[in-house]
């Protein structure tokens, strides 16, 4: 009985989809494609009435076209955002099924509508992308309960439905919608600047065209083909990442690759199938519904599930189109818009001239920004909602100066921000007149300002920076942009092109750096309580040898007979230090005793990240080469507050008085040991902290490449005596308002900042 209801309903929706491909490809206008559709729902399904609501501009829901209510409701009736069953369905983004509506607490009844003999109700979304464009309504005269398939059958249907409302809001007054207006939200700031463009959603796209197939055989044996390829791919993930893998990050690549092997899920997608839907359009479904069901849930744990389905979802899509990158590449001038980013789906978009990118996740010390840093895009990150908020081709601001997101802006905004970026360009061109210019002050004090890359292409246009060299190179990006462990030829290969394209400039190597938030492809993702605390760095590379090693050796023989400088990140005690700098010695010894070439001169330093590592500085002496302040790091730690946690991410400041205090008891603490010390957190490319940092004692500044020019001006326009006197009298008072007063150093002295 059961395998004939499923036959029957598989049926009804193979002859709905055929009659909607028909209507689709039609010339019809779209009121009247809404005013078939909802006939052909209520003759198909056997249904009494059919209904869809559509989400005007102020989020309530218009019935915009019936057959069985009374015609007369048609754009009269209007139910708030979460007013009755249609805006529950609506509100939740989940199907809605009753046996007698009216007896339900949040039904609504509406006298114009004529619906108070109906008691069956079947109510699905109309989604598209992460957003809900209305609600699709079946109901019949008797206490009728709808089954599985009949929910399914509709859900389809409202696929489809998606694209028909989408095409009508973007026609206009067709369906008497007021445009969406302009909105504004607010993220975290990734990387500085304005963008101005249209958006590009990061997203694979199904087109319309391709959601119907006439053959489900030949679409289920593509799908088939599909998941195959797709489960290949990660169980060979997996497979490679074994030496690196252990304990709760296995577990948790382990369970995404269940999710690719879910049976529920691989026979939803075919059941979607024969209902009519292509492999692709069955794929989108469920995605769709995952994203909108991502949108309302709090639980993080089901969050983060949903996002590993939608991520699966994804790939599935780019394995159907036979994508190994995604081939909608955005037009130039572009705003992308993703939920989420890893490093090598950014750079695929490093050659496509974007105007900016906005992430739902990604704080400003996550991978994502720090690529989009090296590529020199203004950025926004922790954009909540962004993606169910804009559609494809919207207009947007990105003014990552201040993370604001302006949404479908007015014409006068746009002339302002239009000015903003020339005033910009200006500014770059008076930079690049500094570029073979010291930094050294108008009284002859000299400063060293590097460069911190983590992309070989970043090294392209050291020369054009202006940069005395690399002061930081991060080691973790290649781990992060590939989905398996890179060979020891693969990192060795990487690293000899590092060096090559820095020429004779100096670079500093910092050893891998992941853990916490950054996550390799093939590392999963753990769930500490607090990553930033947690097993990473160089923990993780003392726990872990032969991952650590295997690093070294790569690193030493793509040196060559050249120097090598290499760095350890988020060192905790001398100790740590010492063992550290053993693994190094031993790799030396290995080379020599297989008579492979060694660096003709060896520096290895550590970075200070910690307050613990702060205060044992002294005890370095003769043991480390160089010395460099993480500011990013050490301040979360020294104030107990998570950088990317939102929430408390502002509740500290480099110029305040204990942390300045610090900041001077570091850099003497070097002087006494005889140990160079630099600065390469943010703060060294940030006028103000920097010109504080400088007059504590710092030299030496590590910053992005876009900071150098703007810092080469600050320092070669001061007396650096005059302004170091006041700006030391004014940390050892104590001031609480520091920031407020060196400003008014800065104009005092007119340095331009």
């Amino acid at each position: 009985m059961s395998h004939n209801r499923t036959f029957v309903a598989a049926g009804t929706a193979r002859l709905l989809m055929s009659r909607l491909r028909e209507l689709m490809a039609s010339e019809a206008q779209q009121q009247e494609r809404l005013e078939r559709v909802v006939q052909l729902i209520a003759t198909t399904m056997v249904a009494d009435v059919c209904s869809i609501y559509v989400r005007s501009g102020d989020n309530s829901l218009v019935l915009m076209a019936t057959e069985g209510l009374l015609p007369e409701a048609i754009g009269r009736t209007r139910l708030a955002e979460n007013e009755g069953l249609v805006g529950l369905i609506a509100s939740s983004a989940r199907a809605k099924r009753l046996s007698n509506a009216p007896k339900h607490p949040r039904f609504s009844y509406r006298p114009e509508t004529g619906e108070d003999p109906y008691h069956g109700f079947l109510g699905v979304p109309i989604l598209r992308g992460g957003r809900v464009l209305g609600v699709l309504v079946v109901q019949n005269r008797t206490e009728r309960n709808y089954d599985d398939e009949e929910m399914e059958s509709l859900q389809t249907i409202a696929m489809v439905l998606a694209e028909i409302v989408a095409s009508a809001l973007d026609e206009g007054n067709d369906l008497d919608i007021r445009e969406l207006p302009p909105g504004e939200l607010k993220g975290r700031t990734l990387n500085e600047g304005v963008g101005l463009g249209t958006v590009h959603l990061h997203d694979p796209i199904v087109s319309a065209a391709r959601f119907f197939s006439q053959d489900p055989e030949a679409e289920g044996e593509r799908l088939d083909a599909a998941l195959a390829d797709l489960r290949k791919s990660i169980d060979t993930m997996l497979n490679r990442a074994t030496p690196v893998l252990f304990g709760e990050s296995r577990d948790v690549l382990e369970t995404y690759r269940l999710f690719a092997h879910d049976p529920s899920w691989e026979t939803r997608l075919h059941d979607a199938i024969q209902s009519g839907l292509s492999a692709e359009a069955a794929v989108d479904r469920t995605r769709r519904e995952h994203r909108a069901r991502l949108q309302n849930a709090r639980d993080a744990y089901l969050r983060e599930r949903l996002h590993d389905f939608e991520d699966l979802e994804n790939r599935l899509l780019r394995h159907l189109s036979g994508e190994v990158a995604s081939d909608h590449k955005p037009v130039p001038g572009s705003i992308l818009v993703a939920s989420r980013l890893g490093p090598a789906e950014l750079l695929e978009y490093r050659d496509c001239e974007l105007a900016g990118v906005i992430l739902e996740e990604g704080g400003a010390g996550s991978h994502a920004a720090i690529v989009a840093r090296a590529i020199g895009i203004p950025a926004i990150g922790d954009a909540e909602g962004i993606v169910s908020r804009i559609e494809q081709g919207d207009q947007v601001i990105v003014d990552a100066d201040w993370g604001l997101i302006l949404i479908r802006p007015t014409n006068d905004v746009v002339e302002t921000y239009r000015q903003r970026i020339l005033i910009s360009s200006d500014e770059r061109a008076e930079y690049a007149k500094l570029t073979d210019l010291p930094a050294t002050t108008k009284d002859g004090v000299k400063f060293n300002l590097f460069l911190n890359a983590g992309l070989s292409f970043d090294l392209d246009h050291l020369d054009a920076t202006g940069a005395e060299g690399v002061g930081l190179f991060r080691t973790e990006f290649q781990f992060m942009s590939s989905q398996t462990v890179p060979t020891l030829d693969e990192q060795a290969a990487f690293y000899e092109d590092a060096m090559r394209r820095a020429g004779t400039k100096p670079m500093v190597f910092r050893t891998l750096d992941l853990g916490g938030d950054k996550v390799a492809p093939f590392m999963g993702g753990d769930r500490e309580e607090n990553p930033a605390l947690g097993w990473r760095a160089l923990r993780l590379a003392l726990d872990r040898p032969y991952f650590f090693r295997r690093q070294l050796r790569a690193l030493i023989r793509a040196s060559k007979s050249n120097p090598l400088r290499l760095m350890f990140p988020m060192v905790c005690s001398v100790e740590e230090f010492v063992q550290a700098r053993e693994l190094v010695d031993a790799e030396i010894a290995w080379a020599k005793k297989f008579n492979r070439e060694t660096p003709s001169q060896l520096r290895v330093g550590a970075m200070v990240e910690t307050p613990s590592f702060a205060f044992s500085i002294e005890a370095l002496k003769g043991k480390v080469d160089f010395l460099s302040v993480g500011t990013n790091d050490l301040m979360q730690f020294f104030f107990a507050a998570d950088r990317e946690n939102k929430l408390v991410s502002e509740r500290y400041d480099l110029l305040s008085p204990p942390a300045l205090r610090l900041m001077k008891s570091i850099v003497d603490s070097a002087n006494r040991a005889e140990i160079p010390i630099s600065i390469c957190g943010e703060a060294a490319g940030r006028p103000v902290e920097a010109l504080a940092l400088a007059c504590l004692g710092y030299r030496r500044l590590s910053m992005q490449g876009a900071r150098i020019g703007p810092m080469k001006r600050l320092l070669r326009g001061m007396d650096f005596a005059k302004v170091s006197q006041k700006v030391n009298l004014l940390i050892d008072s104590g001031s609480v308002d520091l920031r407020k007063e060196l400003l008014k150093i800065i104009q005092q002295s007119d340095i331009q900042a």
